[in-house]
């Protein structure tokens, strides 16, 4: 056994090296990515049994994911509100963007969770998931009140080092809004904590990075073992296949249905006429599965064919890309969650649902705008629910094909809370709205910036799902402090 063990490690590690050499050569980081699946089952079916030495690759990528959870999350919160600027900007734009975004997540959310349990996703599919004893589960429960209580921060130090979220996510509000109080009365004395918190953002994107460059090399090992363990076990993976029809099922209805409602009720905008005049921003969201690539097509949609102000698009839309994302923060975490409850035969009840989506609408107020932000999501919602990180490997082979309608649902959800608080707000020029459709949409994509110029690919950082443009990227004026 043991031969064969050594045999899959240097196979193993020969595909590495040329997954690294095809990188090397510019190949797209999704075809990567998607080669690396189709390699693993490969290594699964010849190997079963013997990934001894194969199976620490995925566990060190997953380990490494939550290491970097709780500096994201602090640096995001901070960022995303001293970018802001003044508190007039916090009470007005600023106050009616966030609640837009985080509502149009909780929608994501709720809707998520409803067709989960009414579909029973995951009921049968007889997960395996190595040594993990799922009945621990049932033991770290606890009653609401108890949880509730929990939720807010004691020692935040400590709260760090066991990564409990919801203390460093409140935590991290109340410097943030006591940064934007003194920012008012005296901001040559905070300065310099702007400065170290951009800089922060900066080294942590990039190291974020870093990890998510690992994620061909972690699909290939996860795949094979998760593979290995399903032979004969077809159940899990019709299973899995269910849970990437019904993820394109909840963004699509969330991006065009529920999105569609609510700017004929609170925009007073003709629905399908808005989503023909963002087609642009969608398809390239579509295709590039990368938030940050769409940002500069959005924002100019929004100005010059919705009739949203500049300030509002140049702020709105890329807000967007750090908190709310409803694709990857609302429904891919959720439907992880009650996938994983179903399949592992767990015993929740109403308070623990209750619980999921409050961590649901709460965990995307620190969704940082980086590549891989859908797994990254996901590992803080279910360690912060108490389920196995190793859900998040199982699903990893569908997550790829899931970000396509994930990345649209969040550009589009963008652009919807732009456009509605352009109207609370009394400025959407409904002049531009009602003008001409521009019939050759998708050729309009021709005039927009180059996405392979993006400093993220030159660099040779992957370009993920909700990803957050670089400081050197394309972006449409904003008000004096805000950063795109």
């Amino acid at each position: 056994m043991g031969g064969y063990a050594v045999a899959a490690l240097l196979v193993t590690l020969g595909l590495f090296a040329g997954i690294f050499v095809l990188g090397r050569l510019r190949v797209n980081f999704s075809v990567l990515t998607i080669a690396a699946l189709a390699l693993g089952v490969g290594v699964g079916v010849v190997f079963e049994g013997h990934l001894d030495y194969v199976e620490p690759v995925g566990k060190v990528y997953l380990n490494l994911l939550l290491a970097i959870v709780a500096p994201l999350i602090i640096v995001s919160i901070l960022s995303s509100i001293t970018s802001l600027g003044t508190t007039a900007q916090l009470r007005t734009i600023g106050a009616r963007s966030v609640a837009w975004l985080l509502g149009l997540n909780a929608l994501a959310v709720l809707l998520t969770l409803g067709l989960s349990l009414q579909l029973g996703i995951g009921e049968g599919a007889d997960l395996e998931l190595g040594d993990t004893n799922t009945s621990a589960l049932e033991n770290i429960k606890k009653p609401f009140t108890e949880v509730f209580i929990d939720f807010f921060p004691t020692n935040i130090v400590t709260d760090i080092a066991e990564t409990n979220v919801i203390p460093i996510i409140l935590f991290s509000l109340l410097v943030a809004v006591s940064y934007s109080l003194v920012a008012d009365r005296a901001p040559a004395t905070v300065a310099p904590f702007k400065g170290v918190v951009d800089a922060l953002r900066e080294i942590i994107y990039r190291a974020v990075g870093f990890v998510i460059a690992l994620t061909p090399y972690a699909v290939l090992s996860l795949t094979a073992v998760a593979t290995a363990r399903a032979a004969g076990q077809w159940s899990q993976m019709v299973s899995l296949l269910g849970v990437l029809g019904l993820a394109w099922a909840a963004c699509l209805i969330h991006a065009f249905v529920v999105n569609g409602v609510l700017l004929r009720v609170f925009a007073d905008v003709d629905p399908l006429r808005f989503f023909r005049k963002i087609l642009p921003a969608q398809v390239t969201a579509f295709t590039t599965q990368s938030s940050a690539g769409t940002l500069p097509v959005t924002t100019r949609l929004l100005r010059e064919r919705v009739g949203v102000p500049s300030d509002i698009a140049g702020f709105t839309a890329p807000l967007g890309t750090t908190i709310g994302m409803p694709g990857c923060a609302g429904v891919w975490p959720v439907l992880l969650a009650v996938f994983g409850v179903n399949a592992l035969g767990i015993s929740w009840g109403v308070q623990d649902y209750l619980v999921l989506v409050l961590l649901g609408v709460v965990v995307s107020v620190g969704t940082a705008g980086v590549p891989g932000t859908a797994t990254i999501t996901a590992t803080t919602v279910l360690t912060a629910a108490g389920l196995p990180l190793e859900l998040v490997a199982i699903t990893l082979p569908v997550s790829m094909v899931a970000d396509m309608a994930r990345t649209l649902d969040n550009v589009t959800s963008a652009a919807v809370a732009a456009t509605i608080v352009a109207r609370q707000e009394g400025r959407l020029d409904d002049a531009v709205f009602e003008g001409g459709d521009a019939p050759d949409d998708l050729a309009d994509l021709a005039d927009l910036p180059d996405l392979a110029d993006h400093p993220d690919l030159d660099s040779g950082v992957p370009i993920g799902a909700c990803a957050l443009p670089a400081p050197n990227a394309p972006s449409t004026p904003t008000p004096q402090g805000v950063h795109a």
